[in-house]
């Protein structure tokens, strides 16, 4: 009951009318940020911390979570209706939102995207409110080979399920590798791969490559290969979801609430990998043509599942946050600052010492996720007129706020050179079929894995029979070898049960009925 009468007591100060007119404040600001290509939460935050310097700490709190919620959804709109990722968080929904805005489901599309957030978003704040304690202990547990192991499970799952083959995904994913090489090592200081450059010591700005890769390619390609193409507006057939939809939808947004939600609480976790799992695995249980939907005219459960595993994960990055004091995203960092700007430390202590400021910020998250939802499913009509403008006008528009939004994060021209020239890549993988959402993947989490692949090497003095010694590690190595081997496994088991059909005299056929036909059609003369 502690808990409960805790919640309560938050309730009462968040629902309080200058609490509930920042929450809505933070919202509306989040969700025009996460719009905007290049800008994402963390450099909002960081940008109005001044502002609320001699605000009271519970309604800046409550202020930046509500910046911090909005900011992740509205990137959303953005990778459905443009293709223009806001956040990185995003690209995944990019991938087959943006198909459904193309086929006429864009407003399908965006209203599964606010339902998803809202459901994870609810169900992980539940999680926060009873568990974080208990979750935030189990997570403190695990060291340097399980944070390395959980790395390459992404890495061998995004190159597995993404693009057209394997390899293409392998080459893709190395790529995002060598680009987050790039800077300073994290050890000895010194300067690696930079060619002399100095704007290359800091490395490659991630948000750079992302808008670099999705935006400014796409509106390339759209130039160079498709422009002549007379086509003014996306058709739309609907704006919101049927009842097909619905059922569809309902199992994706639980299953990727479960999947997103551990991760929050891990620290170097991050949204990626949960929301990259979650395409995974709605992409492997389609079947017939839901399946077929898949990278053609869009899966409503390749939006979906993402969406919900980026709010559930973003929701319980509060747990480390709050109950260890470690941040697990550059937003939850910022945020840390905040509270240190106060003079409050995070950490075991903070739900004894401001109790009432934790259940508040608690509180303000349910209110918060209602409130997304109710100006959200609203303006799925207003979202959805974007398709109306010109593609020419549109994408001038795009290039222009990508470009604004890349030359604002550090005022260098060398990013504006270097974003064209990513770009560019994009337009070349994008015409020989290699995906690029590995290219991200890999550059986020590649500096990453090899900070804690490191620091397990050093915890096994040198050997890496480390990754071996340890249950959970030992538990995530065989997850991985299941990931690659499995489904080879299981496409030669199937072919070979295709290939030994019984003929019509009961006789065994090494290629079956339908291998005659091909053999058949094969020959230059028809019998």
């Amino acid at each position: 009951m502690d808990i409960f009468s805790a919640l309560l007591q938050g309730f009462a100060t968040a629902i309080s009318p200058i609490n509930l007119v920042w929450a809505f404040v933070g919202c509306v600001l989040g969700t025009a940020v996460g719009v905007l290509p290049g800008i994402g939460p963390a450099v909002a935050v960081a940008m109005l911390l001044p502002i609320t310097g001699k605000v009271d700490i519970t309604a800046s709190m409550i202020f930046f979570a509500g910046i911090y919620y909005g900011a992740m959804y509205g990137g959303s709109t953005t990778s459905i209706l443009l293709n223009t990722p806001g956040e990185t968080a995003s690209m995944v929904t990019a991938m087959e939102g943006n198909k459904m805005a193309k086929s006429g489901r864009a407003g399908a599309a965006l209203a599964t995207a606010a339902i998803g957030s809202f459901v994870a978003g609810t169900i992980a704040t539940v999680i926060v409110t009873l568990f974080a304690p208990t979750v935030a202990e189990f997570a403190v547990k695990l060291g340097p080979p399980e944070y390395f192991l959980l790395m390459v499970l992404a890495f061998t799952t995004v190159s597995a399920v993404l693009g057209q083959s394997t390899l293409r995904g392998m080459t893709s994913l190395f790529l995002g590798l060598a680009l987050g090489l790039i800077g300073l090592d994290q050890i000895s200081g010194q300067g690696r791969y930079t060619g002399g450059v100095p704007e290359l010591l800091d490395g490659i700005e991630i948000v750079l490559v992302a808008v670099g890769l999705f935006a400014v390619a796409e509106i390339l390609y759209f130039a160079l290969f498709e422009g002549r193409v007379v086509e003014t507006q996306n058709k739309m057939s609907r704006v919101y979801m049927s009842v097909r939809d619905w059922r569809r939808s309902a199992p994706a947004w639980l299953r990727a609430t479960f999947i997103g939600a551990p991760f929050g609480c891990i620290p170097a976790g991050g949204t990626e990998i949960p929301t990259f799992l979650s395409y995974a695995v709605e992409k492997k249980l389609a079947k017939g043509e839901d399946k077929k939907e898949f990278g053609t005219t869009g899966a409503i459960e390749g939006v979906a599942g993402p969406e919900a595993a980026n709010n559930a994960t973003v929701t319980t990055a509060l747990i480390p946050l709050l109950t260890l004091g470690i941040p697990t995203s550059n937003t939850t960092a910022i945020l840390l600052g905040a509270f240190q700007n106060y003079g409050i430390q995070p950490g075991p202590q903070l739900f004894t010492t401001s109790a009432a400021l934790v259940w508040a910020l608690i509180a303000s998250l349910y209110i918060g996720n209602v409130m997304l939802l109710i100006l959200n499913l609203p303006l799925v009509k207003l979202w959805v007129q974007l398709l109306k403008i010109p593609k020419p006008q549109l994408y001038a528009g795009i290039l222009i706020f990508a470009t604004v939004g890349a030359y604002g994060m550090r005022q260098s021209a060398f990013d504006l050179v270097l974003l064209w020239a990513i770009g560019l890549v994009g337009v070349v993988m994008r015409r020989f079929d290699f995906p690029t959402a590995p290219v991200v993947v890999g550059m986020i989490l590649g500096p990453l894995a090899e900070a804690q692949m490191r620091n397990a090497v050093s915890i096994g003095e040198g050997s890496f029979l480390v990754f071996l010694q340890r249950p959970m590690s030992l538990f995530l190595v065989a997850v991985i070898v299941a990931v690659l081997l499995l489904p080879r496994i299981y496409k030669r088991v199937q072919a070979r049960r295709r290939g030994r059909r019984p003929c019509r005299t009961g006789a065994w056929s090494p290629e079956g009925p339908a291998g005659v036909t091909r053999a058949l059609r094969a020959l230059p003369f028809r019998p």
